[in-house]
């Protein structure tokens, strides 16, 4: 870090200059569908906002995988990136379900700790990771964040067995369960980065898609 730090100040590039990086759009396209999740959040576009949610996990995959294909990135192009991926993520798994569970619950005063410590076990969750990185080089200290994003998406599958007041406090209880775990010690394996998976994520993702939108037309 000291290293980068003493050629950041030999050269330093204009913030737009990073743009030019793919990973980086990759990161930025995913902050639009977060964004897009939000909007529709708070219109109460639920299933868009699902839609939204499952696309930024699918463009937070892609960017590490064309971010491991570009050849010539220097140690400024690997640390700016990892520090917007890290940001963006913030945004992604702590505010969007947040905002997701709050409009959800029609800005029930209640639902404000559980959408706040949702943004709280993000926060430490990447700065831990910031700091320490996987454990034994393969495996996540605590739940990785992606998880939340995939899962809120998977439970709302069931929404129409429940009334609506039932299903909100199952909402809510799936927000805690998981800010719990993304702070815990339980270690968990990357699932970023490997065919397999990258293959059940894609279908997921169209599958999701696909089904949310025909809820919605």
């Amino acid at each position: 870090m000291v290293t980068v730090n003493m050629e950041a100040r030999n050269f330093q590039p204009s913030i737009l200059f990073y743009l030019k990086d793919p990973a980086n759009l990759c990161s930025i396209a995913g902050l639009l569908c977060s964004f897009l999740a939000i909007y529709f959040s708070i219109l109460g576009i639920f299933y868009a906002a699902l839609i939204g949610m499952i696309w930024a996990v699918a463009f937070d995959w892609a960017d590490g995988i064309v971010a491991k294909r570009l050849e010539k990135r220097t140690d400024h192009d690997k640390t700016y990136g990892m520090q917007l991926d890290s940001i963006i993520d913030i945004v992604n798994y702590g505010v969007t379900p947040g905002i997701l569970l709050l409009s959800y619950a029609k800005f029930d005063p209640l639902f404000l700790p559980g959408a706040f410590l949702m943004l709280v076990a993000s926060a430490l969750r990447l700065s831990y990771f910031n700091t320490y990185g996987l454990s034994d080089g393969s495996k996540y200290t605590g739940l990785a964040l992606d998880c939340n994003s995939i899962f809120i998406v998977f439970i709302f599958l069931f929404e129409g067995f429940f009334s609506e007041s039932i299903f909100s406090i199952i909402f809510y209880s799936m927000c805690i369960s998981l800010s719990f775990l993304n702070v815990s010690t339980l270690k968990t394996p990357k699932l970023s980065g490997k065919s397999l998976n990258i293959f059940i994520l894609s279908i997921y993702t169209i599958g999701i898609t696909y089904f949310y939108c025909q809820k919605i037309f």
